[in-house]
């Protein structure tokens, strides 16, 4: 893992602008920045979201609103509500999110989740 230096700065999610990708079901809206190592994105699932792919990449999820569920591949679900936090390294548990009511998430991933 290399050390990246990012200096203090601020992000104003209002200026952000927003992507919108397809799931299986529903859709998720991004806001993406993107530093040396790090990507931080809010993403919010609409109603009845289903990721379209089985996601293998590491992760800091918290949620910030609503409900998400959260399937690994060996079939465990975890559920976060409002305040709650998963973490996963890249490469580990597959999983899968799905929001049945709509979530809004704060997400950070980048090198320091490679495995070692």
């Amino acid at each position: 893992m290399s050390t990246k230096n990012i200096p203090f700065q601020t992000i104003d999610w209002n200026s952000v602008p927003i992507t919108e990708h397809e799931g299986e079901s529903g859709t998720a809206q991004w806001q993406t920045t993107q530093y040396s190592g790090l990507r931080v994105r809010i993403v919010e699932m609409s109603k009845n979201y289903i990721a379209d792919h089985w996601c293998k990449k590491g992760h800091v999820v918290h949620c910030l609103e609503g409900v998400l569920t959260t399937q690994l591949d060996n079939g465990e679900k975890h559920i976060l509500t409002k305040g709650m936090t998963y973490i996963v390294s890249d490469g580990m548990d597959a999983h899968l999110s799905i929001s049945g009511t709509g979530a809004k998430l704060l997400i950070l991933d980048g090198e320091f989740l490679e495995q070692q």
